[in-house]
């Protein structure tokens, strides 16, 4: 989202987005590629650099994180049962 919806319609690279953001180049690159989430702080130094809102970025998150539990929630509930071992 961060890259297709913000950062490649602006012809904006990570360097300069991480530049413009204080932070290290990597940290941006961990976002984009789903390894870090977005935290408080994060979001508002993604808002700053952006001119959007921290809310926009921490709903964002929030709606990934849900997406994922339900998803792992499914896959366990469709996952075989184990069976019961006999006492004794």
């Amino acid at each position: 989202m961060l890259l297709a919806e913000y950062l490649e319609p602006r012809k904006l690279a990570q360097v300069a987005l991480a530049a413009r953001m204080g932070v290290p180049r990597q940290r941006v690159n961990t976002l984009i590629n789903g390894k870090r989430g977005i935290t408080a702080e994060t979001a508002i130094l993604l808002s700053e650099a952006l001119d959007t809102s921290p809310e926009l970025w921490l709903g964002l998150q929030t709606d990934y994180d849900l997406w994922h539990a339900v998803r792992k929630r499914a896959e366990v509930r469709t996952a075989k049962p184990l069976r019961k071992r006999r006492a004794g």
